[in-house]
């Protein structure tokens, strides 16, 4: 076969895959009255930046805010807030082009300006002193948030937490499609339930927990219009990693919880974090991956409740 008709069709495949893969942003309307629940609400904190938050538990409650990682959204604490919000104040939110917030054109996924938005929220809503927690990405921001304002804190949580440098290789797909700039410009566009499925299937110890209602979800919060650009401008490994001479000063009680098996983050960062931070206590799952609120929300819950409960005997 000559080597122009080969051509043309490897650019008519991809053509098809495109065309058949495209998928446009849906209505935000349509999906807010979709997910939402009598628990969910919304900040408008001005600029085109409206951040929705669900708020779960008695208000006079110790109080958890929960931060989601890269592409995941405030649903990934559904199974920590069933366990917890019987005596706890449960607030899990969505950051910037996840979930169902809504963001102005240009906003990037920067850690300083995440931290700075929950400290926004926790002032308006006028929380008391609080522990924040943060799976993945959002442990990058809730230790950045510990650092800019340690007196907001009652504890932190890091759960499977980014922040040390990110290891060279990754299981997933998606993530090395993002290294490359045409790879950004096809995600924008396309519906990515098939590149959802593998990497979150490859994130945690057993696959069958990632269901179709799981990338279901996951693929509809990336629709909600201008989300996709955002998530686009993650660099990996371009935001400054953390070290130990900046957690050194972090006076605050502080649980690290990791999946052993978690392939994403290894479990020598939070050893480091472990290190780093004077008296925090590690917890290792094993057979667990990178997702453990969403692997063993009850266990996982328990062991934050426990936490919770020591740092709230302490007058």
């Amino acid at each position: 076969m000559p080597i122009v008709i080969l051509l043309l069709l490897i650019a008519a495949t991809a053509l098809a895959a495109f065309l058949w893969l495209r998928a446009p942003d849906l209505p935000a309307a349509e999906l807010e009255a979709r997910f939402q629940s009598p628990q969910d609400h919304w900040l408008d904190l001005g600029d085109g930046l409206r951040v929705h938050y669900r708020d779960e538990g008695p208000a006079d409650a110790p109080v958890l805010v929960l931060l989601h990682g890269y592409g995941d959204a405030y649903s990934t604490w559904e199974g920590w807030a069933a366990a917890l919000r019987a005596g706890h104040r449960v607030i899990s939110l969505d950051l910037p082009g996840h979930g169902l917030t809504a963001a102005p054109a240009g906003t990037q996924i920067d850690r300083e300006a995440q931290a700075r938005l929950v400290l926004r929220l926790a002032e308006a809503l006028k929380l008391p002193r609080f522990v924040l927690a943060g799976n993945s990405m959002g442990g990058g921001v809730a230790w950045q948030a510990a650092l800019l304002a340690p007196q907001a804190l009652r504890g932190l949580v890091l759960v499977d937490a980014a922040g040390w440098p990110m290891p060279a290789t990754t299981p997933s797909l998606a993530f090395r499609i993002l290294a490359h700039p045409w790879g950004r410009v096809l995600l924008e566009r396309i519906d990515n339930r098939p590149l959802i499925r593998q990497a979150l299937r490859a994130q945690v110890g057993d696959p069958a927990l990632i269901t179709d209602e799981v990338v279901d979800r996951w693929a509809l919060y990336q629709r909600y219009p201008g989300h996709r650009p955002i998530l686009m401008s993650v660099a990996p490994g371009a935001q400054a990693p953390v070290t130990a001479e900046r957690l050194a000063g972090l006076q605050l009680p502080t649980l690290v919880l990791h999946g052993e098996l978690d392939p994403i983050l290894p479990l020598e960062h939070s050893r480091r974090f472990a290190a780093a931070i004077a008296g925090a206590e590690l917890i290792v799952y094993p057979g667990i991956g990178h997702l453990p609120q969403r692997e063993i929300p009850a266990r996982s819950a328990a062991d934050v409740a426990a936490f919770v409960a020591r740092l709230t005997a302490v007058p």
